[in-house]
């Protein structure tokens, strides 16, 4: 395995300097590729400004970050904004699908941002789709589809364009016991598969299924464990989905 994220002293400071919060301090962490590993920690340990760090979407304060070697930190907005369409896949809690739009073009739209030709847009998506179970949904709207499907086109839409890295934040938060056991086993299938998982999660009996978990607390991190998770694949995941 090789290197995908290294950061060295990452902090992240909010606020003005008398009423300055420290959510994150001095965090030195690695991720080989093909790893599957949770940040979990409780409310306000830092694990949401990591991710938010992790993904690109806010720049720490102090450190630096190297992701597939590349220091991110001198990136300008623009080429910021295209290398995270690139190479980073996210999955929230709340699905975050368009109401209008089917199944096939939520997933689509990080391949229109690229401007990718309609054709093989076109079969990617399909290919996505069909990688999570959705071969009979693809022209449903999010209404009408559960929360174990929606999540799942949210996960078709994070892998369509074949990033380095699936990030999800809480992404089992808004289902049920027996749906999001499922779509974890779906992450884990991906993993099996060679995808890069990285799981924010507050719940030890959700970072369970992930091969390492790191604990975050006030800032920083307080554990940091492999786990010996035999290899699996779930054979048929339209026969899971909910």
């Amino acid at each position: 395995m090789s290197t995908l994220i290294r950061t060295t002293g990452i902090a992240r400071h909010y606020g003005v300097k008398n009423a300055e919060v420290r959510a994150l301090k001095g965090i030195d962490l690695t991720i080989e590729r093909g790893e599957f590993v949770a940040i979990m920690g409780p409310s306000g340990s830092g694990k949401s400004t990591l991710m938010n760090i992790l993904g690109l979407l806010d720049p720490p304060t102090e450190g630096r970050y190297l992701f597939d070697s590349e220091d991110v930190g001198t990136f300008g907005h623009d080429r910021l904004a295209a290398y995270r369409n690139q190479h980073i896949g996210f999955i929230f809690q709340g699905f975050n699908l368009l109401p209008r739009a089917t199944a096939m073009e939520n997933v689509a739209l990080p391949l229109i941002y690229r401007g990718m030709l309609r054709a093989e847009r076109h079969r990617r998506v399909v290919a996505a789709l069909d990688s999570v179970g959705l071969v009979q949904r693809f022209y449903h709207r999010p209404q009408q589809l559960s929360g174990g499907e929606q999540q799942r086109v949210a996960i078709a839409r994070a892998v369509v364009g074949d990033p380095l890295l699936l990030l999800a934040d809480e992404p089992t938060g808004a289902l049920d016991t027996k749906t999001g056991s499922e779509i974890l086993a779906l992450f884990r299938t991906l993993n099996d598969e060679g995808k890069t998982v990285v799981l924010i999660t507050h719940d030890p009996s959700v970072a369970r299924h992930a091969k390492r978990v790191i604990s975050l607390r006030d800032g920083q991190v307080v554990g940091d464990h492999w786990r010996d998770i035999p290899r699996r694949t779930v054979h048929n995941p339209e026969q899971a989905s909910t």
